[in-house]
């Protein structure tokens, strides 16, 4: 299955995002934004970091895990692969994610995100099938 799909967005980049359930969209959502920012073929999974995400519903949840993943990449220099939600329901996950922190001889930077937007955002089930779309502010 496909993880996920860039879509036409003006100036900005917005991706559709794929998975067989609301973990594997989540785990999906984190790969994409991270294969986006960087080569993540390049990036070791050696550090593992706990994060533990609240929201208000599905939406709200998508983009504060896609915000404090951005957070932890902006002020702490880290670049993640791998993203395991260990815990989840509609208001809150808790997930291991791996990765390593940024080293400017190892990690190109292809792509400068500024925010994960709420605009066209979207987390729907259909088909048997997790489906979101989410616009990253450049």
């Amino acid at each position: 299955m496909t993880k996920y799909k860039l879509i036409d967005h003006t100036a900005d980049i917005g991706i559709d995002i794929f998975g067989n359930t609301l973990s594997d969209l989540f785990s999906n959502a984190g790969f994409a934004m991270f294969d986006i920012i960087t080569d993540i073929t390049a990036v070791d999974a050696k550090d593992e970091h706990i994060v533990r995400i609240e929201g208000i519903d599905k939406e709200q949840l998508l983009v504060n895990w896609l915000g404090e993943l951005l957070y932890l990449h902006d002020v702490k220099c880290l670049l993640f692969k791998d993203f395991l939600i260990t815990d989840m329901n509609k208001n809150h996950l808790t997930a291991t994610i791996r990765g390593e922190k940024y080293i400017e001889t190892k990690h190109a930077i292809n792509t400068v995100i500024k925010a994960v937007t709420h605009h066209a955002l979207s987390v729907r089930h259909e088909h048997n099938q997790w489906k979101a779309r989410v616009i990253f502010d450049l």
